[in-house]
């Protein structure tokens, strides 16, 4: 069974076991948390939309909070002796997903 859920703005097709990366939530390292915003639930059967998936839920367990890898961005014009670079590191939150109920 898999779900399509958002958070942090994003959509993520999960599954029972996965383990995934999603913008930093409030949460401690090892608590449990509920992602309730569920689009999609699919099986062997078929899949469910709409208002058949109301009330469903996946729930994760957060494995740890951390930082991407520095992206760095460069603005340059030509000719003009104009250069400027900035960089970005992310927080995520890195989850385990331990059920999905529909």
């Amino acid at each position: 069974m898999y779900a399509i859920v958002v958070t942090g703005g994003k959509q993520y097709r999960v599954m029972q076991g996965e383990t995934l990366r999603v913008e930093k939530l409030e949460a401690e390292a090892g608590s449990e948390i509920k992602l309730d915003n569920v689009l999609m639930l699919g099986d062997a059967d078929g899949i469910k939309l709409g208002d058949a998936v109301k009330g469903a839920t996946v729930t994760a367990k957060v494995i740890g909070h951390g930082r991407a890898d520095k992206i760095r961005i460069v603005k340059f014009r030509r000719r003009k002796h104009h250069r400027k670079q900035m960089g970005h590191r992310q927080h995520y939150t890195e989850i385990q997903i331990t059920g999905i109920s529909a």
